[in-house]
Protein backbone atom coordinates (compact mmCIF):
# COMPACT_ATOMS: atom_id res chain seq x y z
CA UNK A 1 0.00 0.00 0.00
CA UNK A 2 0.86 3.59 -0.79
CA UNK A 3 3.02 5.06 2.55
CA UNK A 4 2.39 9.05 1.66
CA UNK A 5 -0.81 10.64 1.54
CA UNK A 6 -2.44 8.98 4.27
CA UNK A 7 -4.31 10.40 7.09
CA UNK A 8 -3.16 8.06 10.51
CA UNK A 9 -4.17 7.66 13.89
CA UNK A 10 -1.26 6.49 16.44
CA UNK A 11 -2.78 5.83 19.68
CA UNK A 12 0.23 6.55 22.52
CA UNK A 13 1.93 8.97 19.83
CA UNK A 14 3.76 11.05 22.25
CA UNK A 15 6.61 8.88 22.65
CA UNK A 16 8.51 5.55 22.44
CA UNK A 17 7.82 3.65 19.04
CA UNK A 18 4.34 5.75 18.37
CA UNK A 19 6.89 8.75 18.18
CA UNK A 20 8.83 7.53 15.94
CA UNK A 21 6.54 6.30 13.93
CA UNK A 22 4.59 9.48 13.89
CA UNK A 23 7.85 10.93 13.10
CA UNK A 24 8.46 8.33 10.24
CA UNK A 25 5.07 8.76 9.03
CA UNK A 26 5.57 12.93 8.89
CA UNK A 27 8.73 12.71 6.90
CA UNK A 28 7.10 9.74 4.50
CA UNK A 29 4.46 13.02 3.36
CA UNK A 30 1.40 11.90 5.92
CA UNK A 31 -0.90 13.98 8.10
CA UNK A 32 -0.45 12.15 11.71
CA UNK A 33 -2.95 11.69 14.73
CA UNK A 34 -1.93 10.99 17.68
CA UNK A 35 -3.43 10.39 20.85
CA UNK A 36 -2.81 9.36 25.09
CA UNK A 37 -4.03 10.32 28.38
CA UNK A 38 -0.86 13.26 29.26
CA UNK A 39 -1.37 16.76 27.81
CA UNK A 40 2.10 17.86 28.60
CA UNK A 41 3.29 14.60 26.44
CA UNK A 42 0.73 15.35 23.70
CA UNK A 43 2.01 19.14 23.40
CA UNK A 44 5.64 18.11 23.45
CA UNK A 45 5.26 15.82 20.23
CA UNK A 46 3.64 18.30 18.48
CA UNK A 47 5.77 20.92 18.86
CA UNK A 48 8.28 18.33 17.68
CA UNK A 49 6.37 17.23 14.57
CA UNK A 50 4.58 19.11 12.00
CA UNK A 51 1.36 17.70 10.17
CA UNK A 52 0.42 16.10 13.49
CA UNK A 53 -2.84 16.69 15.74
CA UNK A 54 -3.32 15.93 19.04
CA UNK A 55 -6.23 14.44 21.62
CA UNK A 56 -6.23 13.39 24.99
CA UNK A 57 -8.27 10.61 25.68
CA UNK A 58 -8.03 7.05 28.52
CA UNK A 59 -8.00 3.96 25.75
CA UNK A 60 -8.90 1.86 28.56
CA UNK A 61 -12.43 2.79 28.99
CA UNK A 62 -15.09 2.79 26.36
CA UNK A 63 -16.20 6.55 26.40
CA UNK A 64 -12.54 7.48 25.76
CA UNK A 65 -12.21 5.39 22.91
CA UNK A 66 -16.10 6.37 21.58
CA UNK A 67 -14.53 10.30 21.81
CA UNK A 68 -11.72 9.13 20.04
CA UNK A 69 -13.31 7.62 17.18
CA UNK A 70 -15.87 11.04 17.39
CA UNK A 71 -12.92 13.19 17.41
CA UNK A 72 -11.00 11.83 14.34
CA UNK A 73 -13.22 10.93 11.91
CA UNK A 74 -15.30 14.10 12.19
CA UNK A 75 -12.20 16.25 12.04
CA UNK A 76 -10.11 14.36 9.72
CA UNK A 77 -12.63 12.81 7.04
CA UNK A 78 -10.22 11.22 5.13
CA UNK A 79 -8.36 9.17 8.05
CA UNK A 80 -7.49 5.70 6.19
CA UNK A 81 -5.01 3.85 8.92
CA UNK A 82 -5.03 3.15 12.39
CA UNK A 83 -2.18 1.97 14.67
CA UNK A 84 -2.98 0.50 17.29
CA UNK A 85 0.36 0.55 19.16
CA UNK A 86 -0.68 1.70 23.11
CA UNK A 87 0.91 -0.85 25.18
CA UNK A 88 1.78 -0.79 29.38
CA UNK A 89 4.41 -3.67 31.05
CA UNK A 90 3.79 -4.66 34.39
CA UNK A 91 6.00 -7.49 36.68
CA UNK A 92 3.26 -9.81 38.17
CA UNK A 93 4.01 -12.17 41.13
CA UNK A 94 1.11 -14.12 40.71
CA UNK A 95 1.80 -15.76 44.04
CA UNK A 96 1.02 -12.53 45.64
CA UNK A 97 -2.96 -13.00 44.28
CA UNK A 98 -5.04 -10.52 43.11
CA UNK A 99 -2.98 -7.65 44.65
CA UNK A 100 -0.31 -8.46 41.83
CA UNK A 101 -2.80 -7.68 39.37
CA UNK A 102 -4.66 -4.46 40.51
CA UNK A 103 -1.20 -2.72 41.43
CA UNK A 104 -0.91 -0.81 38.67
CA UNK A 105 -2.43 0.41 35.10
CA UNK A 106 -5.03 -2.58 33.78
CA UNK A 107 -2.31 -4.61 31.46
CA UNK A 108 -5.56 -6.33 29.61
CA UNK A 109 -7.77 -2.94 29.10
CA UNK A 110 -5.25 -1.23 27.74
CA UNK A 111 -3.09 -4.05 25.93
CA UNK A 112 -5.78 -6.32 24.52
CA UNK A 113 -9.09 -4.54 25.11
CA UNK A 114 -8.74 -0.92 24.03
CA UNK A 115 -7.08 -1.94 19.91
CA UNK A 116 -9.93 -4.87 19.53
CA UNK A 117 -12.87 -2.19 20.34
CA UNK A 118 -10.85 0.76 18.74
CA UNK A 119 -10.69 -1.55 15.54
CA UNK A 120 -14.53 -2.77 15.84
CA UNK A 121 -15.42 0.94 15.33
CA UNK A 122 -12.96 1.74 12.90
CA UNK A 123 -13.38 -0.82 10.63
CA UNK A 124 -17.36 0.66 9.37
CA UNK A 125 -15.47 3.58 8.47
CA UNK A 126 -12.55 2.39 6.84
CA UNK A 127 -14.84 0.11 4.70
CA UNK A 128 -16.06 3.20 2.96
CA UNK A 129 -12.49 3.88 1.81
CA UNK A 130 -9.87 2.89 -0.12
CA UNK A 131 -6.35 1.80 0.68
CA UNK A 132 -7.07 1.54 4.62
CA UNK A 133 -5.11 -0.66 6.79
CA UNK A 134 -5.31 -1.48 10.60
CA UNK A 135 -1.74 -1.88 12.10
CA UNK A 136 -1.04 -3.51 15.22
CA UNK A 137 1.99 -3.30 17.49
CA UNK A 138 2.72 -6.88 19.04
CA UNK A 139 5.73 -8.27 20.72
CA UNK A 140 8.50 -11.05 20.18
CA UNK A 141 7.34 -11.98 23.75
CA UNK A 142 3.89 -12.77 22.51
CA UNK A 143 5.68 -15.84 21.37
CA UNK A 144 8.31 -16.64 24.05
CA UNK A 145 6.58 -14.64 27.18
CA UNK A 146 9.22 -13.75 30.29
CA UNK A 147 7.51 -15.35 33.33
CA UNK A 148 7.89 -12.67 34.83
CA UNK A 149 5.38 -10.41 33.01
CA UNK A 150 2.68 -12.93 32.42
CA UNK A 151 -0.25 -10.67 31.22
CA UNK A 152 1.54 -8.65 28.93
CA UNK A 153 3.00 -11.41 26.97
CA UNK A 154 -0.35 -13.16 27.20
CA UNK A 155 -2.09 -9.48 25.70
CA UNK A 156 0.36 -9.84 22.94
CA UNK A 157 -0.11 -13.43 22.09
CA UNK A 158 -3.80 -12.63 22.04
CA UNK A 159 -3.63 -9.93 19.41
CA UNK A 160 -1.09 -11.83 17.41
CA UNK A 161 -4.08 -14.25 17.11
CA UNK A 162 -6.77 -11.30 17.08
CA UNK A 163 -4.52 -9.87 13.62
CA UNK A 164 -4.75 -13.64 12.12
CA UNK A 165 -8.53 -13.41 12.38
CA UNK A 166 -9.10 -9.80 11.66
CA UNK A 167 -7.25 -10.06 8.49
CA UNK A 168 -9.26 -13.32 7.30
CA UNK A 169 -12.21 -11.89 7.86
CA UNK A 170 -11.60 -8.74 5.95
CA UNK A 171 -9.59 -10.19 3.40
CA UNK A 172 -11.66 -9.50 0.65
CA UNK A 173 -12.55 -6.15 1.74
CA UNK A 174 -10.55 -2.59 1.36
CA UNK A 175 -9.07 -3.03 4.29
CA UNK A 176 -5.42 -4.10 4.78
CA UNK A 177 -4.18 -5.80 8.40
CA UNK A 178 -0.42 -5.57 9.25
CA UNK A 179 1.45 -6.78 12.12
CA UNK A 180 4.75 -5.57 13.51
CA UNK A 181 6.47 -7.49 16.26
CA UNK A 182 9.30 -5.64 18.31
CA UNK A 183 11.98 -6.94 19.70
CA UNK A 184 12.90 -5.53 23.16
CA UNK A 185 12.99 -1.97 21.91
CA UNK A 186 14.74 1.26 23.84
CA UNK A 187 11.27 2.73 25.24
CA UNK A 188 9.95 4.02 28.50
CA UNK A 189 8.32 0.85 28.67
CA UNK A 190 10.26 -1.35 30.37
CA UNK A 191 13.43 0.97 31.17
CA UNK A 192 13.10 1.19 35.04
CA UNK A 193 12.58 -2.53 35.52
CA UNK A 194 15.68 -3.60 33.03
CA UNK A 195 17.47 -1.37 35.11
CA UNK A 196 16.41 -2.78 38.44
CA UNK A 197 17.54 -6.43 37.11
CA UNK A 198 21.13 -4.95 36.07
CA UNK A 199 20.00 -5.96 32.42
CA UNK A 200 22.70 -3.92 30.15
CA UNK A 201 20.73 -4.49 27.23
CA UNK A 202 18.36 -1.50 26.14
CA UNK A 203 17.84 -2.88 23.05
CA UNK A 204 16.91 -1.53 19.50
CA UNK A 205 16.26 1.97 18.72
CA UNK A 206 12.00 2.43 18.05
CA UNK A 207 13.51 4.63 14.76
CA UNK A 208 14.81 1.16 13.45
CA UNK A 209 11.07 0.16 14.07
CA UNK A 210 9.64 2.69 12.69
CA UNK A 211 11.52 2.45 9.47
CA UNK A 212 10.70 -1.18 9.48
CA UNK A 213 7.09 -0.35 9.65
CA UNK A 214 6.62 1.86 6.76
CA UNK A 215 8.76 -1.10 4.34
CA UNK A 216 6.06 -3.75 5.57
CA UNK A 217 3.27 -1.62 4.51
CA UNK A 218 5.29 -0.40 1.56
CA UNK A 219 5.86 -4.57 0.64
CA UNK A 220 2.33 -5.84 1.79
CA UNK A 221 4.26 -7.47 4.42
CA UNK A 222 1.24 -8.46 6.14
CA UNK A 223 3.41 -9.80 9.60
CA UNK A 224 6.60 -8.20 10.22
CA UNK A 225 8.89 -9.73 13.48
CA UNK A 226 11.94 -7.48 13.36
CA UNK A 227 15.22 -8.01 14.25
CA UNK A 228 15.48 -10.57 17.59
CA UNK A 229 11.64 -10.92 17.65
CA UNK A 230 12.13 -12.99 14.39
CA UNK A 231 14.32 -15.37 15.89
CA UNK A 232 11.61 -15.81 19.04
CA UNK A 233 8.82 -16.01 16.81
CA UNK A 234 10.39 -18.93 14.62
CA UNK A 235 12.02 -20.67 17.63
CA UNK A 236 8.39 -20.86 19.21
CA UNK A 237 7.48 -22.79 16.24
CA UNK A 238 10.50 -25.55 15.94
CA UNK A 239 11.36 -26.05 19.73
CA UNK A 240 8.98 -23.97 22.20
CA UNK A 241 9.96 -25.89 25.02
CA UNK A 242 14.13 -24.79 24.69
CA UNK A 243 13.69 -21.79 23.66
CA UNK A 244 11.35 -20.63 26.43
CA UNK A 245 13.39 -22.37 28.98
CA UNK A 246 16.81 -20.21 27.52
CA UNK A 247 14.61 -16.65 27.81
CA UNK A 248 13.64 -17.54 31.45
CA UNK A 249 16.47 -19.34 33.05
CA UNK A 250 15.51 -21.68 35.74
Amino acid sequence: MKTSGNTILITVGASGIGLALAKAFVEAGNRVLICGRRQDRLDEARQLLDKTHAFQCDLSTADGRQALFEWSTGNFPQLNILVNNAGIQNHVDLRHGLESLTDGEDEIDINLRAPIFLSALFIPYFLERKGSAIVNITSGLGFVPLAFMPVYCATKAAMHSYSLSLRHQLRHGSIKVFEIIPPTTDTELDRGARARRGQAERGIPPEEVARATLQALAADEFELAVGAAQHLRDASRSQPDEIFRRLNGD
